[in-house]
């Protein structure tokens, strides 16, 4: 590693003066939204009786990991959008670099863990609750956090070994390795290799997996009633919107040989803000079960609060001091 940059410069979405207050006022209203909604939902399952099974299992581990990978790049641009001086420290690029990844996949991996959920309950469905028990699920997602561990420890592994002695502006919004490989003063087409190897490898096989699991779900669903049908094509709809809103920018981004172009940062916006928004209103919107949970759960909590609040008033209307 060369030590003679301490500092990157994130050039962000645009250099535009109103721009970049349009990107601060829409992002910051993107980002607080994406908080709200995955805080919905991770409360929701929490708390709620009737969200027990494990694809709301699952679904409380997917918010989770939308929430810490929306906050890995979304503060900095918000905060960049209004800072003359848009600077991040080499230590700082590092551990976003980590983090990023590292929530990416496990983002990946809970949503192929969600197929798998939902081919074991439409193909199988008398042996459900034995495959898909408590015990199974917990060591998935254990897996799946050692799994994300590993990618990420492999990519911060490759950006470290990169020395920069030269320019350090990052066209881009945060730090990530296409960008970086850029700026390194060395021959980094077998770090992209390894890069392709690695992230583009676990994007593309992870699309394939899930396509080809809806496909054998769909094809499952010709024996079961129209009722059923209709349910398990509601389930694997949404499921099917993540995926491809998911997938798609990050093949594009992470399969092709060493090279960045202009409209990169605008298709990061999708996987990195959009999808981390749409995820929470997509299985609220289109599950009636978690919306009853939902409606249960806060209507009770506000009728709680407010006999709550009449209880103090009486009392303190009918005290003698």
């Amino acid at each position: 590693m060369n030590s003679s940059v301490t500092e990157f410069i994130l050039l962000g979405l645009t250099q535009d003066p109103v721009k970049q207050k349009a990107v601060f006022g829409v992002f910051l209203i993107f980002y607080l939204a994406t908080l709200l909604g995955n805080f919905l939902i991770v409360v929701t399952i929490k708390t709620s009786r009737t969200l027990g099974t494990p694809m709301y299992f699952f679904l409380f581990y997917l918010s989770f990991a939308d929430t810490c990978f929306s906050t890995t790049t979304a503060p900095r641009l918000i905060v960049d959008a209004l800072s003359h001086k848009k600077t991040i420290s080499y230590n700082e690029c590092m551990i976003q670099v980590f983090t990023f990844h590292f929530f990416g996949c496990m983002e990946i991996l809970v949503l192929i863990l969600m197929a798998l959920d939902r081919y074991v309950a439409i193909c199988k469905p008398l042996r459900y609750t034995t495959i898909m028990n408590r015990h199974v699920c917990s060591i998935l997602v254990i897996l799946v956090w050692v799994a994300s561990c590993i990618h990420s420890l492999a990519q911060i592994f490759l950006t470290l070994r990169l020395p920069f002695c030269g320019p350090n502006v990052i066209d881009h919004y945060f730090c990530d390795l296409q960008p970086l490989l850029k700026l390194a003063c060395m021959d980094t087409y077998v770090t992209n290799l390894l890069l392709v190897s690695n992230s583009g490898t676990i994007c593309t096989v992870s699309f394939i997996i899930l396509l080809m699991s809806y496909v054998v779900i769909l094809y499952s669903l010709r024996n079961h009633s129209a009722e059923g049908r209709r349910k398990a094509l509601s389930t694997c709809t949404s499921h099917f919107i993540v995926v491809v809103l998911f997938f798609g920018p990050c093949i594009f981004i992470y399969t092709r040989p060493p090279a960045t172009f202009p409209i990169d940062k605008m298709v990061a916006v999708f996987y990195t803000i959009g999808t981390p928004l749409l995820n929470p209103l997509i299985y609220t919107l289109r599950n009636m079960e978690v919306k009853k949970a939902m409606k249960k759960l806060w209507v009770g909590r506000i009728l709680l609060r407010g006999f709550a609040s009449m209880f103090v008033r009486e009392i303190g209307c009918s005290s003698p001091f």
